[in-house]
This record gives C-alpha cells, sequence and structure tokens, in this order.
C-alpha cells in the first residue's frame, strides 16, 4: 500500500466524459450518472483499506446526495491483473452486498483516470450541475478508520451545498488513500 493525497480542487475545472461498461457490461456515460443539481465522479477498489474503511458512510452519503439531486458513479482503474480483489466479477459481489447507490464501472484502458488527475483510492470529483469541478476533497476526517465523532460529513456537506448554490466549499482538505494501480 502506498498512501498518496489527491491534489486541491481546480474550481472551474470541466467534467471529462466517459463511456464505460459495469461488470454486468451495461454502458454507462458522464450524461447518464448526472444529477439535475450536481455529479459526484469517485475512484474507488475493493482492495483498499481506506475505500474499505469508508465504504458504508460512503454508501450512506451517496444514497442521501442522490435524494438532493446529485447522481454518483464509482471508477475502478486499478489493474486487477496485479490485484486480483479489483476483478470485475469481485466488483459486482461488493456492489450487490453493499447495495449502491451508484454505478460501479470498469476504466479497462486506465485513460479515463488519467484524464480526470485521479490518484488515488478513494478519490472525489464533485461537479455542479453545469459539470464544472467544485470538490477535490476527502469523505471525511476518518482516513482509513471510523470518522471521528465530532466530525463533520465533509463530502455530503460540501456536495450539498453544490447542489444547493453551484459552489463548492473554499476549503477542502484532501482525500488519501491507496495510489492507483497502473499497468
Amino acid at each position: 500500500m502506498s498512501l498518496t493525497r489527491s491534489t486541491v480542487c481546480d474550481f472551474g475545472q470541466k467534467a471529462v466524459d466517459f463511456a464505460l461498461e459495469d461488470p454486468e457490461g451495461e454502458l454507462w456515460t458522464l450524461q447518464k450518472c448526472r444529477g439535475e443539481r450536481g455529479t459526484l465522479v469517485m475512484f474507488i477498489c475493493n482492495h483498499c483499506p481506506y475505500v474499505k474503511a469508508i465504504i458504508e458512510r460512503l454508501v450512506v452519503d451517496t444514497r442521501e446526495l442522490k435524494d438532493l439531486g446529485v447522481g454518483s458513479v464509482a471508477i475502478m482503474a486499478n489493474d486487477w491483473d496485479q490485484y486480483p480483489e479489483d476483478r470485475p466479477e469481485r466488483m459486482a459481489s461488493l456492489a450487490a452486498e453493499m447495495s449502491f447507490p451508484f454505478p460501479y464501472v470498469i476504466d479497462r484502458s486506465q485513460e479515463v483516470a488519467k484524464a480526470y488527475g485521479a490518484v488515488c483510492t478513494p478519490d472525489f470529483f464533485g461537479y455542479n450541475a453545469t459539470g464544472e469541478l467544485q470538490y477535490r476533497g476527502r469523505l471525511d476526517a476518518g482516513g482509513a478508520g471510523p470518522r471521528p465523532e465530532d466530525g463533520e460529513r465533509e463530502l455530503f456537506a460540501a456536495m450539498a451545498q453544490v447542489a444547493d448554490t453551484g459552489r463548492g466549499p473554499q476549503v477542502q482538505h484532501a482525500s488519501m488513500g491507496c495510489s492507483i494501480k497502473w499497468r
């Protein structure tokens, strides 16, 4: 595991379009994943301890964000030959087990991850209704552990603000996790 931190938000950067399949072969595009008030693009995987630590909280937050008009998509870009736990059939199992309220798609070529500038899992990109980047932060202060008792739901609060105002918070804390496993 190589700890990596995401970079700060480049406010206004446009979302990169994509067409990626989920493990069952359904094709998902950015347009199909968009919410009317915002879109959350997440880079996650199955094997990363940071993702494992936050996945239950992430499912709750994305489900509630969906109710606010924010669509979400999770992209898995790791080389699953090196990390078999990230294979498509394992992705499908995790998505079913956790009842993901978002599509979990495969970036086989890793070109989408590169185009977004994703560096770690988890890595979050929050866009407003017009597809402009407004959040590039962490889920919360929990890191690879539980959220502190007095800890804010940072991603949820930021994306709720984006849904309401079109703008993200000026102060954001970088996400951290395992580096993306490039081919």
